[in-house]
């Protein structure tokens, strides 16, 4: 079927989109609503903040994105470090005063609990995050407050359970204002785009679809600011790679400009098949917009093919959002124009269950 059919066929869609990803992406403002509750819910009072000096979230995969959204959209207002792991291990400076929030959406994966374990023999106060598993067990056995989070998803469609009920705790502790204020306004962000970049919008109207058809058969190359915007890039790439099965690169202003910029020469076999996605802010530091435009002309000079995708909203959390959502639509067309369903990750699937044979 021509590419272009395959994205306005409901047929096709859902024929390849076996698993139903495509509701799961849909419904993130939805998912958001439900994690507000939760947060909302949860009980702080074991939580003393004035004696945090700093936070240090330990994840990996789509739980570490949810505390990465949390770094990057507080990172110009809190007062106190933090600071995001994925390791088995945690830092040396991890003590009495840090916050450790340990979150593993599945409540097993093996590097968050050997973390979970390091952070409670160096006497740290923790947080737990999970949907079920040995993650709960631990912090049931050992009187550690616990996020309970609704089970079921893959774990990069928990985005929302992930990074919102920890921000309102944040926010209720007092790191951080008004936390419930711009998740209402991600809320009404997400509920706009869905209807502006679903399946029913034709593609001459929905950005999502005419991107995906960019990038299909070509190598992305994703670039983005540091400050906000660097969690979008992440995120995109890490989407594209799971939902679509589609290998990218990705960096960041202002450092790309120091090294990777000089790279735009070789393969020479191969350079023209690459498609650079710049994600855009209006809140880039005027300096790193600046830079922006001067790399994405000399890659046209370059002959080299560019898409620029400007973030929505007039806050942080929910510009940042926006482009998190448009990206995931994106990886979502895009795996249909690859053939496959974007929801198993075989190989994922096949690593963990090979080292589970192994004693840890």
């Amino acid at each position: 079927m021509d590419s272009k059919k395959v994205l306005e066929s409901e047929l096709e869609i859902k024929r390849l989109d076996k698993e139903d990803m495509l509701r799961l992406i849909l419904d993130l403002d939805g998912q958001c609503r439900e994690a507000k509750s939760i947060g909302l819910d949860f009980n702080i009072t074991s939580i003393d903040p004035k004696e945090v000096k700093n936070i240090v979230f330990t994840g990996l995969g789509g739980s570490a994105i949810g505390a990465d959204l949390i770094r990057s959209f507080t990172a110009q207002d809190i007062e106190i470090p933090v600071s995001v792991n994925r390791n088995y291990t945690l830092p040396n400076f991890i003590d009495k005063n840090t916050l450790v929030i340990a979150s593993s959406y599945s409540g097993n994966t093996e590097e968050t609990l050997s973390a979970f374990n390091i952070a409670k023999d160096k006497g740290a106060r923790i947080i737990a995050i999970s949907s079920n598993g040995r993650l709960e067990q631990l912090a049931h056995d050992g009187n550690i407050p616990f996020i309970k989070v609704p089970k079921g998803y893959p774990p990069r469609c928990a985005l929302a359970f992930s990074f919102i009920p920890v921000l309102i705790v944040l926010s209720r502790l007092g790191f951080i204002d008004a936390a419930e204020v711009h998740i209402e306004e991600v809320i009404s962000i997400l509920g706009d785009l869905k209807k502006d970049l679903g399946p029913g919008v034709p593609i001459e109207k929905n950005i999502s679809k005419r991107i995906a058809l960019a990038l299909y058969q070509r190598f992305p190359v994703i670039y983005g600011a540091n400050d906000y915007i660097d969690i979008a890039v992440t995120r995109l790439r890490g989407q594209l790679a799971e939902n679509s099965k589609h290998l990218s690169s990705s960096h960041v202003f202002p450092e790309m400009n120091h090294n990777e910029i000089v790279g735009w020469d070789f393969p020479k076999e191969i350079i023209h098949s690459f498609v650079v996605i710049f994600l855009r802010d209006s809140g880039d530091h005027n300096r790193i917009a600046r830079r922006m435009d001067i790399t994405r002309d000399i890659l046209k000079e370059k002959g080299i093919d560019t898409i620029e995708i400007f973030s929505k909203g007039k806050g942080v959390l929910a510009r940042m959002m926006s482009l998190v959502f448009t990206g995931d639509m994106i990886s979502f067309y895009l795996a249909l124009l690859n053939g496959i369903d974007p929801t198993p990750v075989d190989r994922v699937t096949f690593l963990k269950n090979e080292l589970a044979k192994e004693s840890v």
